[in-house]
């Protein structure tokens, strides 16, 4: 036990402040993001937008696919700044736009103040972890983190808990709560945190265009940089704005252009330095680019799980079954409280809606697996390779979304979810550990600063499909064909391809070495 004690004191205050901020962030941000695609999609007289699942997705992908760009920037000018200064700036961007999103009632306003908040959160995420990171040692690293991961999971696990009960009442309840954990994470930074022993003076050298040109240097250069964010921009016009027929010759078009203007360029090569737009196209970090693509089908896959079930369960699911085997539970839960006095007579609003559990509940049981397994998960696969790990679990992945085959009961989704979650357990860690074992020595830093582009790419691509195929597949009433079993099939075979590709990815790695 002295020997534990010795351990746990060896992790300073800053790492436990930083440790209860993200709680609050996480109650912040997944307090709404679980309930998003009801709110966006939800009937205007029961306090939603009622748009469309398309436009739902277009949101989702959008907003969440720019915060998972943004740490690399904000990381940078909190090195500047300073890390209490930036948490207090986090803070100062998310608090108003949670207070700001309850007003929009169209897709334009909606997006641009849910751009906000996606801002704010990335402005926080790089900081904490900067945090993490500096107040541990080698000795205490593995275990610092294992604590930071458990408290990602708890803060994701409470908020939506509590925004379930909330809108139970009023949609705007769902705002405050998240902006009100958001003050208290300022609250906490304002008055408890203290700035970890850093190298200052060094890393504030480290200016923006650094980190820009490190970015450009893990993509390749500007010119494929362009094709790359062209090729981006025609998917997400093409998700709303556009029809198949255009925008996709219009990308062929794109890259024919791009591969003629190599051509040209590289048949009359100057020896004198050429600007950035006339240099020949330059793939960068190719091995990490190819993982990082290879594993935003799985955050593709991932996502769905807060983008397209939500709308799935309140859709087609009937709870009922789950209603009847908890009920002698929720009774006896009630008649303790009546006999100490409190009414519970109003109770069945914070669970229940129409008659059936409210989504998020079985949502956040996604939440609840981790908590509870992810020791035990880790622990079972320490002697398994990192890409064996991630190849297991993605195919458990396949095997949650083919359960959604088998009908559509309360119990059925619960399992799918628990399933889910294991899959998620053994690829989400060791896909961060196996990112960093593939770097080479003087790269490791590089390479995990922008490890989270496939989690923005994952986002952004299961944001689009999610809205595109739930729109087509999903109620004949919201202008789809009622087939979401259709819908499952696909979201199992993109991450089959996930595995299949890995699986030759890491046959081509073990024949590189």
């Amino acid at each position: 036990m002295k020997g534990k004690n010795s351990i746990w004191r060896q992790f300073p205050g800053s790492f436990w402040c930083a440790n209860v901020m993200e709680i609050f962030e996480r109650m912040g941000w997944y307090g709404f993001y679980a309930v998003s695609s009801l709110y966006l999609t939800g009937r205007i007289v029961d306090g939603g937008l009622g748009l469309s699942s398309e436009d739902r997705g277009v949101i989702q992908g959008l907003a969440t696919f720019f915060l998972y760009l943004f740490p690399a920037i904000f990381g940078a000018l909190a090195d500047r700044f300073g890390f209490k200064r930036m948490f207090l700036a986090s803070c100062a961007v998310m608090i108003p736009g949670y207070l700001l999103l309850g007003i929009p009632d169209g897709f334009w306003g909606f997006l641009a103040v849910y751009f906000l908040v996606a801002v704010g959160h990335g402005m926080f995420k790089p900081v904490v972890i900067s945090t993490v990171a500096k107040s541990t040692t080698e000795k205490t690293g593995s275990m610092g983190f294992g604590i930071f991961y458990m408290m990602v999971n708890i803060g994701g696990f409470l908020g939506p808990i509590v925004a379930g009960v909330v809108r139970g009442w009023d949609w705007q309840y769902v705002f405050y709560a998240s902006a009100g954990w958001l003050l208290l994470m300022g609250i906490t930074a304002f008055f408890f945190y203290r700035e970890p022993p850093r190298d200052t003076e060094s890393e504030s050298k480290r200016t923006l265009g650094d980190v820009l040109r490190d970015m450009m240097a893990v993509v390749g250069n500007g010119r494929f940089f362009l094709l790359v964010a062209g090729l981006l921009m025609l998917l997400v016009m093409g998700s709303k704005w556009l029809e198949p027929g255009i925008y996709l010759p219009l990308g062929g078009g794109w890259i024919a252009l791009n591969l003629l203007l190599d051509a040209i360029i590289r048949k009359t090569k100057s020896k004198k330095a050429a600007p950035w737009f006339w240099a020949p196209m330059r793939v960068g970090e190719g091995r990490y680019l190819v993982f990082l693509l290879l594993m935003s089908f799985f955050w593709t896959s991932f996502n769905q799980i807060f983008m397209t079930l939500p709308e799935y369960i309140r859709d087609y699911v009937d709870t009922s079954d789950l209603i009847r085997s908890l009920t002698p539970a929720a009774v006896g839960v009630a008649g303790f409280f009546q006999n100490l006095g409190i009414d519970t007579s109003d109770w069945g609003r914070a669970v229940l809606e129409h008659g059936q559990v409210k989504p998020e509940h079985l949502i956040n049981l996604n939440a609840f697996g981790i908590i509870v397994g992810q020791v035990a998960i880790a622990y079972l696969v320490r002697k398994l390779q990192p890409l064996t790990t991630i190849i297991v679990g993605s195919f458990i992945t396949v095997v949650s979304f083919l359960l959604y085959l088998i009908g559509q009961g309360g119990w059925i989704i619960v399992i799918a979810i628990l399933v889910f979650s294991v899959g998620e357990m053994l690829a989400s860690p060791r896909s961060k550990e196996y990112a960093g074992r593939i770097a080479p020595p003087d790269k490791v830093g590089m390479y995990m600063g922008y490890f989270y582009w496939c989690v923005a790419l994952g986002n952004l691509f299961g944001g689009l499909l999610s809205g595109v195929l739930y729109q087509h597949y999903g109620p004949v009433a919201r202008g789809g064909t009622d087939r979401p079993d259709i819908m499952w099939i696909i979201f199992a075979g993109l991450a089959l391809i996930s595995v299949i590709l890995l699986t030759v990815y890491d046959r081509w790695m073990k024949r590189a070495r």
